[in-house]
């Protein structure tokens, strides 16, 4: 006798236009299957969420992190602080020419 298990993964799409809000709905897996690629076969699967997204990729594309880690203050950032001298000016720059 044969066992059919379900297998879900959250849905990768997108909701909005800034690329910051995901569906993250239970995805069935529709169909799995293994994909050549030059590196190797790649684990891939066809899912479906309740909205309707529909993907078909490799595995490892279709998961994403839930929870990413917190973004580290920019370089930039830190460099502009690091030169700019009390009262807001540019540190080594005059401002009297």
């Amino acid at each position: 006798m044969e066992t059919s298990e379900m297998m879900f993964l959250d849905c990768p799409a997108y909701m909005d236009a800034h690329g910051a809000l995901r569906c993250g709905l239970p995805a069935v897996i529709h169909d799995r299957y293994l994909a050549s690629s030059t590196g190797g076969p790649l684990e891939s699967a066809r899912i479906r969420c309740p909205r309707g997204h529909w993907f078909n990729g490799p595995i490892e594309f279709l998961t994403w992190d839930k929870h990413p880690p917190q973004p580290l203050q920019t370089q930039a950032t830190t460099c502009h602080q690091a030169n700019t001298a009390p009262g807001g000016q540019q540190a080594g720059r005059r401002t009297d020419q």
